[in-house]
């Protein structure tokens, strides 16, 4: 398992009954996890005296309650490269604030790759699909890539945007594109664009600007072959985030193995089998027992 271990600001401290209780920098979170299907014992007080807590619905959805957390406030990570960045949080709908801190561990591996690059003086161009707030955009163009934004959401890459600032990187080269992942894909591929390295975050299910409809299990395949035609014939990396339990590392192996091999000019791969594609789950560690709680998995190629 990739482990998202190095936080200062941010931890899981206990798992309990359908929830986690975190610690965000100065403030304590109580938020829904569906992979904790446990029930133990509470014994943290901190369960008693959060700062929000957000109560799923039984009717789906849900609401949050405070206890004196602001509406904004930040919290900042610091790369293996020595870059940190800052992150603006709030709470908003489905419990969300607006940060996944699991994948701290991809950008980690991918930022050390762009660096080893960038200090040598070539350029990495870098597709982020399904960008959201622009953890993973940060995390590259602070490493010194040429980083393409994409999300659907205006709100989002708004977000992100504001994310940049806080961390010193507005002057980086950056494209903020709202825009059906999809269909920019699509025209890249008329307009014979390539990129070095692409990293796609899609959710396990949602509907694009004209009803579009995305089911993870049945979009993820097609999406990445259709994503191969703008790679370059010898990329850095690329990664995929699943966050669907019904897909496992090995599922993500096998398609990044089987639509990466014809793409790839690497003569030393006889077969798909010989390519340096990884996968595993990925997950936070939990203060008050040392365990590891579980947040989904990623799927990486590696040249």
């Amino acid at each position: 398992m990739w482990l998202a271990d190095n936080w200062k600001e941010y931890e899981v401290l206990d798992t309990s009954n359908g929830e986690k209780l975190e610690n965000w920098a100065d403030y304590t979170l109580i938020r829904p996890d569906p992979q904790v299907i446990w029930n133990t014992k509470k014994e943290n007080p901190l369960w008693n005296k959060p700062d929000g807590h957000y109560h799923r619905s039984n009717k789906g959805g849900g609401e949050w309650e405070f206890f004196g957390l602001p509406a904004q406030w930040s919290i900042n990570y610091t790369l293996p490269i020595g870059k940190t960045l800052t992150f603006n949080l709030k709470p908003f709908n489905f419990k969300h604030t607006g940060l996944f801190p699991e994948q701290a561990c991809n950008w980690d591996w991918f930022s050390k790759l762009i660096y080893e690059e960038t200090s040598k003086g070539k350029e990495v161009n870098v597709l982020n699909l399904f960008a959201y707030t622009g953890g993973a955009t940060l995390a590259a163009a602070a490493a010194g890539a040429n980083v393409t934004h994409v999300d659907a959401s205006k709100g989002m890459v708004a977000w992100a945007k504001e994310n940049s600032v806080s961390s010193g990187l507005s002057d980086k080269p950056i494209r903020w594109l709202v825009d059906d992942c999809s269909k920019f894909v699509e025209r890249e591929i008329r307009r014979g664009h390539k990129y070095d390295a692409i990293i796609m975050d899609p959710p396990s299910y949602g509907r694009g600007p004209k009803g579009e409809t995305w089911k993870l299990e049945e979009s993820l395949h097609p999406f990445i072959k259709l994503c191969m035609q703008i790679l370059s014939d010898d990329p850095l990396f690329f990664l995929i985030n699943s966050y669907t339990t019904g897909l496992s590392p090995s599922v993500l192996t096998y398609m990044l193995k089987t639509e990466l091999y014809p793409v790839i000019k690497n003569k030393k791969a006889k077969s798909p089998a010989d390519l340096n594609v990884s996968a595993s789950e990925i997950g936070l560690p939990v203060k008050d027992n040392n365990l590891i709680l579980p947040c989904g998995a990623s799927g990486r190629y590696e040249r």
